[in-house]
């Protein structure tokens, strides 16, 4: 497939299943820890509740990420906007999804969500935890998309 072509470069072998699929796991962590960060502060200051702040913190991961693969396969490839989003589109919201429900299971049980001020522990606790258990889980889930050529490696 030509929307695919993208990733011939990354493999060479032995293993390399695993490593490609953990560079794009962790390049979709990348963008959706952005947008999760910064929900969360902003959830956080303005005093949201739990489910609203995870909805925010959702929202803008999928902005960002998306976002940030958006803009490395128009650059790589050289292709506009939709022809980028044709790309990475399933993948990435796949991937991005994945890890939204994982980091903010792990966060709000770590109570992370429910403090009142981001200068806390807890708060940033929820997110040392969060942000590993989004990218373990989502890096299976990265390989499998990786094997049907659901998702590209940008």
């Amino acid at each position: 497939m030509s929307e695919h072509s993208h990733h011939g470069h990354h493999g060479h072998g032995g293993g390399s299943a695993l490593r490609t699929s953990a560079h794009a796991t962790l390049h979709c962590l990348t963008g959706c820890v952005v947008g999760e960060i910064a929900g969360l502060i902003v959830g956080t200051m303005i005093g949201l509740a739990p489910w609203s702040m995870m909805i925010l913190a959702t929202a803008l991961s999928y902005a960002s990420g998306i976002t940030l693969g958006l803009l490395s396969v128009m650059r790589d490839q050289q292709v506009g906007l939709v022809g980028a989003l044709k790309i990475i589109w399933i993948g990435e919201v796949i991937s991005i999804g994945v890890m939204e429900i994982v980091m903010n299971f792990v966060d709000y049980q770590l109570g992370g969500m429910g403090t009142k001020s981001v200068f806390v522990w807890t708060f940033w606790r929820g997110l040392a935890f969060a942000i590993p258990a989004g990218f373990l889980v989502a890096w299976p889930v990265n390989w499998w998309l990786l094997r049907r050529e659901l998702k590209g490696c940008h």
